[in-house]
């Protein structure tokens, strides 16, 4: 009698993933930028009777997640004249193209998941965001705040201000001759800002001060804080004992920090934690299949 061979394969299978898994613990492993900051859903769900605005929305994310492993930001338009879709995808400038690449294949499944299919949807994580919109979607300004997020510790005195104010006014002129993105830090005091691929220089700059001056009203005195506009968001985070070296990364690390949104930090370990759980499922499905049906041929 021949030694059964399809069984043995999937349990060798079985045992492959397994030791991926435990190599790769998601919950633990998953790095800083990856980290929810906020979603946006339209509350209108999309009508899609016949399929074909998931197809085209299933296209679209396709060419951004294929168009993020060479660049930090892509705008596009999808479908056909009546089931336009247009959506895009940006990095934070600090990343790789392979962080950016792994931070914005998560967005779909993330969309799908906090939002299922409205008619636009956002979706903000600390090094990446995606956007996509129906056409005739009601259009908003630039400027408008989308979400917030403040330290709940506070620096007493005015002296703090002063530091922060300081830095956030470097940060407003490096972004005026910046491509886009810019990072800077005064005594303790680092700062971040980004605006949108395709806005212009002179409207950036115009967006960054707007939500510089939101941050000096909405923060106050909290030792760190996020203010995303429509068009750019900035961040500041104030380090009693010095600026870390690896200030990119560092200036996400808020503490104690209050957003006016949903913060699920641990939502995309979760989610992708359940796939891995179904993915060994149907391998041990199959492997009990390949037994079942061994044993009937006998």
């Amino acid at each position: 009698m021949g030694v059964p061979r399809k069984p043995f394969y999937f349990l060798h299978l079985f045992f492959v993933i397994l030791a991926i898994l435990e190599l790769t613990p998601l919950s633990k492993s998953a790095p800083e930028y990856t980290t929810l900051v906020y979603k946006g859903c339209a509350k209108q769900a999309l009508s899609d009777p016949t399929g074909v605005y998931s197809q085209a929305l299933s296209s679209l994310f396709g060419t951004l997640i294929a168009q993020s492993s060479k660049s930090k930001f892509f705008k596009t338009t999808t479908g056909s004249t009546q089931t336009t879709i247009t959506g895009l995808f940006q990095c934070r400038g600090d990343l790789s193209n392979v962080d950016c690449y792994n931070c914005v294949s998560r967005l779909p499944i993330l969309i799908d998941k906090l939002c299922g299919k409205p008619i636009a949807a956002r979706i903000q994580l600390f090094g990446c965001s995606m956007l996509y919109e129906v056409e005739g979607f009601a259009q908003i300004s630039g400027m408008e705040m989308l979400f917030k997020s403040c330290s709940g510790t506070n620096a007493g005195g005015s002296e703090f201000e002063e530091r922060r104010d300081t830095a956030l006014t470097s940060l407003e002129n490096g972004m005026s001759s910046s491509s886009g993105f810019y990072t800077t830090s005064y005594e303790s005091v680092y700062a971040l800002g980004q605006c949108e691929g395709d806005v212009g220089a002179s409207d950036c700059g115009e967006c960054v001060k707007s939500a510089v001056q939101r941050a000096q009203v909405e923060c106050g005195s909290s030792i760190a804080g996020q203010i995303y506009l429509h068009k750019c968001y900035i961040s500041y985070t104030y380090y009693p004992n010095g600026v870390p070296k690896k200030s990119s990364s560092a200036s996400f690390t808020s503490p104690s920090s209050s957003g006016s949104g949903t913060n699920t930090g641990k939502t995309i370990a979760i989610i992708l934690g359940g796939a891995a759980g179904v993915g060994l499922l149907v391998i041990c499905l199959l492997f009990a299949r390949g037994l079942l049906k061994k044993k009937d041929g006998e």
